[in-house]
């Protein structure tokens, strides 16, 4: 048999945004990067609480303004939308300011680090009428078109059970963001967002969830193994997840069925290859991504602005209820810890 085709538009023909950059760190120079090579969105401006800082970014990407400060950024009138790529533990606060300055706005992962943050956030964007997405990459990717065709398609039969990890190493740094309580840190909220996020992709949001795991010293995950079950109408299905801030793991994901499985090498949640192995049949293999890496983020990007353009309020592969209860997993699941 052959795989599916990916349905994933090229991102070269999505209708152009001007984009502002609210917070110009590491994963934002990624972002606008990958606009740059693989799209026709424009990045016009950004804003950091440093000016100095905002000015070396705008320099380094020719990017036109600069702000001192995010109030001046989301007041720009040549602004049509808002990167939030901030720590998560400002997501809320910030998303909210562009919000209520009428900017659509893209919040990257994880979307904020409370489920009663999140649904105000989303009835924020609601009430103002503006385009909101979590920036989950992942969920805009070919090879995840793929998986989701064989799951549409029954390919897989009756799902039975989803697997998925991820796990980095980070120095043992009370200073480093994902040690910092302050900063929402560990490794739930950074890391095992990406798998909680692809069991609710295969099965939807989970009826219950049972976590186990460990704290750093200075109180925040540094490991956890989560069971997700109780899916509508899947009941007999479950999903299991690790993640962890103090060791490389395989990164992996898998769905398995009753008539066969899909697997994921890692970093499954960038751009990759898929293996779909029937049962009692040969593996079958997709071909190798065209955009690879962290360029992918160009997908997420241009799916975004498409959905302005359409003048859609919310992703329909990523809804706002979807992205609130992945909060709510992943906050169930650390208070269990």
């Amino acid at each position: 048999m052959n795989l599916p085709v990916p349905r994933t538009p090229d991102p070269a023909e999505a209708p152009p945004l001007r984009w502002g950059i609210l917070a110009p760190g590491g994963i934002a120079a990624t972002f606008v990067d990958a606009l740059r090579k693989h799209t026709r969105q424009e990045v016009v401006a950004v804003g950091s609480r440093s000016g100095k800082r905002a000015a070396a970014f705008a320099a380094r990407f020719d990017i036109a303004r600069s702000y001192d400060d995010y109030e001046q950024l989301v007041a720009d009138p040549g602004v049509d939308a808002i990167y939030v790529a901030s720590p998560h533990s400002h997501h809320a606060e910030q998303s909210l300011l562009a919000i209520s300055a009428g900017k659509h706005v893209l919040v990257e992962k994880a979307f904020t680090p409370s489920t009663e943050q999140a649904q105000q956030v989303v009835d924020a964007a609601a009430t103002a009428g503006v385009t909101l997405m979590e920036a989950m990459w992942t969920r805009f990717l070919p090879h995840i078109d793929i998986v989701r065709q064989l799951l549409e398609d029954g390919a897989l039969g009756e799902v039975e059970t989803v697997i998925a990890d991820h796990g980095q190493w980070f120095p043992n740094d009370p200073t480093h963001r994902l040690h910092d309580p302050a900063l929402a840190g560990g490794a739930m909220w950074d890391l095992g967002v990406y798998p909680v996020s692809f069991a609710a992709f295969v099965l939807g949001l989970p009826g219950r969830v049972t976590a186990v795991g460990s704290r750093t010293p200075l109180g925040v995950d540094r490991q956890a193994s989560v069971v997700l079950d109780g899916f509508q109408p899947q009941q007999h299905a479950n999903a299991v997840i690790n993640t962890t801030l103090a060791a490389v793991t395989p990164t992996t994901a898998s769905v398995s069925g009753s008539e066969g499985f899909v697997d994921v090498p890692g970093a499954f949640y960038s751009p990759q290859r898929v293996r779909f192995v029937p049962r009692h049949q040969e593996p079958v293999l997709s071909d190798e991504p065209v955009i690879q890496g962290h360029e992918g983020l160009a997908f997420e990007a241009a799916h975004f602005a498409q959905l302005v353009a359409d003048d859609r309020r919310e992703s329909p592969l990523l809804p706002w209820a979807e992205t609130v209860g992945i909060v709510s997993v992943m906050e169930q699941a650390l208070a269990q810890i």
